[in-house]
């Protein structure tokens, strides 16, 4: 039945029975559109004959909104990563209006509205219907000195919901507040005026005609202080537009409220420009914007003076791969691990570069020594008599540490040695295809020998040591079994998969952990590249009891000129229910390629000695935020924009990583009993960790 054909049958029968006491006869016969437009265009309630503040000029007066549509448009790439769940509400700003960051909009308060469109493209639509008598917070806000009942305030806003049932809570809320953006509202970021409301529609609700509220920002441009003109609102639903000076007030009964995508969260696209005024554009971005500058002692004064000349280059004579090129290596040369750009118009460079193998693998020992852990069956090392466990000498006549120290990987560049040392590794080995290879080595007991390889196509090779190679890309992201010594294990291979997925598997497991009384937890991050950084704190929180300070992240605040973490965005554990909680020993193994959302997660660990981290590195040491952008023909741009900090404010993750607890030196023996036992020497570790806490 229609909403709006109920509600006035509802008031019908309220009045009926207030004036006669009867009760009303309902009839099944819809209203015509004539007779809806002259009940709701009527008021509900005259206004006041003695007005305590000048009436709001009303457009559109249709009774008030009943409906609201409208777009959500967005351009910021990570968007939609994850999200499963995406929702509009109409959001309480009771948080807003007392200016609590702690704000929880309560479940009663939260109207859902329906996304009527594919949310995958953008824009996609919404609408939402608007409750009969909605249940936020009242405020009084006209600034009369007296006690009113106050008016409910309120944006349209986007989220996506991960916890729970379909209503928002204080997680998915990120710990309270407001909305910030792709919300009807205008939020600024810039310090001294934080979060502050600029612009944008609010939809209002007035119990009667005698409540005040504010037609525009007055003299401090704040929004409710004590500056603010005050007009007086007619009952129920208002929709006003802060975009004007004063606010226009409107109550057609459909309005349109587009949600707000802001100017910092906007894909910066620089594909129009030329190669050299691109350049410009990136570097001055990165020369403000890029987190960790002073702590890699970046001097992008001297990168201009190195590299300006080869897009000026690229620009005069017209050549895309020398443009190409010239943006991979001022990419390549400043050491991040988050810094990276799309290498499809590379991918023939790239392929012309390793497509040709030697059929064999290597590993470095603790001692420095360079062994074969793997030998593709008929490859050139294996028709060449190579075994596993072979000592690698030399490549073409050089020392191979020199070799593999001098090599320049494509998965550059790197935030922590260790790391880069793993993938120049695996490049030392790859060249083009037929191009003759001269090894030095020694098989197991035997003399060193000398012999000339041709490199031929065979890829099995370059994958066997690559950072994610045992996976198939089929894992869920949170995979749990039960071990026969009696613990846990749960692999985590994502944070940035379908995050309402992730939490129901994650909780499952809590929940079986408990019931059955599992001694101890192993987690396995070594095969894990990050994600949502909120998600992974908020799934550490299962093994605490108390909401821990974790830290902050700064950002370059322009209106400042530099960075900056305000402390109301601090980061904390919000733990769940008691029953979701697990108290027992927990081992985390991680290595090279935990990255990321990765390493908060195993960092978080290490708060209170909740856990033993055990590898036999340490993570990537990639501790930032990151943020997308265009360059000419398309090739998006990934730069570190956040600096991540524990509670004490220290940079604490990047260029460092997550150093273990337990650290298993790579020796020869861990080689052989890895290559040759099949055994897994982390995870036997961590059981072993495990069975004496």
């Amino acid at each position: 039945m229609n909403h709006n054909y109920v509600r006035y049958l509802v008031l019908l029968g309220i009045l009926c029975i207030m004036i006669l006491g009867c009760t009303p006869e309902i009839s099944d016969t819809p209203l015509s559109p004539d007779e809806y437009k002259t009940i709701v265009s009527e008021p509900a309630v005259s206004p006041p004959p003695d007005l305590q503040f000048p009436l709001a000029e009303i457009i559109n007066e249709e009774g008030g909104p009943v409906v609201i549509t409208g777009e959500v448009e967005y351009t910021n790439p990570f968007f939609t990563v994850g999200i499963a769940e995406p929702i509009v509400i109409l959001e309480d700003q009771t948080g807003f209006i007392d200016r609590d960051r702690d704000y929880i909009f309560p479940i009663e308060s939260q109207t859902l509205g329906q996304i009527t469109s594919d949310f995958y493209s953008s824009p996609f639509t919404y609408s939402l219907t608007l409750p009969l008598v909605p249940r936020g917070g009242l405020r009084d806000v006209d600034n009369d000195g007296e006690t009113d009942s106050g008016v409910m305030v309120f944006a349209v806003a986007y989220w996506t919901n991960i916890w729970g049932d379909a209503y928002l809570e204080r997680r998915d809320q990120y710990g309270g507040g407001w909305s910030s953006a792709y919300a009807s509202t205008r939020i600024s970021d810039d310090r001294d005026n934080y979060l502050e409301v600029y612009g944008g529609k609010y939809v209002v609700y007035t119990p009667d005609g005698e409540q005040g509220f504010p037609s525009s920002f007055g003299a401090d441009e704040l929004l409710f202080t004590d500056d603010d003109p005050i007009v007086q609102l007619p009952p129920d639903w208002t929709v006003v537009d802060m975009n004007n000076e004063p606010f226009v007030f409107s109550r057609a009964r459909e309005e349109q409220i587009d949600l707000l995508e802001p100017e910092s969260t906007a894909l910066t696209d620089l594909s129009e420009l030329s190669y050299t005024e691109a350049f410009d554009a990136m570097l001055e971005k990165l020369r403000s914007e890029y987190a960790f500058t002073e702590h890699k002692g970046i001097s992008w004064d001297e990168l201009d003076q190195q590299f300006r000349p080869r897009f000026e280059s690229a620009e005069k004579r017209g050549i895309e791969l020398q443009y190409y090129l010239a943006l991979r290596d001022f990419l390549w040369s400043i050491p991040d691990g988050h810094i990276g750009m799309d290498f499809e118009l590379l991918m023939s460079q790239i392929q012309s570069e390793i497509l040709g193998g030697l059929g064999m693998a290597v590993q470095e020992l603790e001692d420095g020594r360079i062994l074969v852990n793997f030998i593709t069956e008929d490859g050139p090392a294996d028709r060449s008599g190579v075994l596993l466990a072979a000592e690698v000498f030399e490549i073409n006549g050089k020392p191979i540490r020199d070799v593999v120290s001098g090599t320049l990987p494509w998965s550059s560049p790197f935030s922590t040695e260790h790391t880069r040392r793993m993938d120049q590794l695996i490049y030392a080995l790859r060249f083009p295809l037929e191009t003759e290879v001269t090894i030095r080595y020694a098989n197991p007991d035997a003399a060193p020998t000398t012999t000339t390889f041709i490199t031929e196509f065979e890829v099995d090779s370059f994958f066997a040591n690559a950072p994610f190679a045992e996976l198939t890309g089929l894992e869920l992201p949170v995979e749990f079994e039960l071990l026969e010594s009696g613990y846990g294990y749960v692999q985590i291979t994502d944070f940035s998969d379908n995050e309402l997925l992730t939490i129901q598997i994650w909780e499952r497991m809590i929940e079986d952990l408990n019931e059955f009384d599992v001694p101890g937890l192993i987690i396995d991050l070594r095969q894990n590249g990050g994600g949502n950084g909120y998600l992974a704190n908020q799934m550490a929180a299962y093994f605490f009891d108390e909401e821990l300070l974790l830290g902050n992240t700064e950002y370059y605040d322009d209106s400042i000129d530099d960075f900056y973490a305000d402390p109301g965005d601090e980061d904390h554990f919000i733990p769940p229910r008691e029953e979701l909680r697990y108290h027992s020993d927990i081992a985390v193994i991680v290595g090279p390629a935990c990255a990321s959302a990765c390493e908060f997660f195993a960092y978080d660990l290490t708060i209170q000695n909740r856990a033993t981290i055990i590898g036999h590195y340490p993570s990537a040491g990639m501790g930032g935020s990151v943020e997308d952008f265009l360059m000419p023909e398309n090739i998006s741009i990934r730069f570190t924009i956040g600096r991540a900090l524990d509670a004490e404010g220290n940079i604490h993750i990047e260029g460092r990583g997550v150093l273990p607890h337990v650290r298993v030196p790579f020796t020869e023996e861990v080689f052989n009993m890895v290559n040759f036992g099949d055994v897994d020497v982390l995870l036997e570790t961590a059981i072993a960790v495990l069975a004496g806490s």
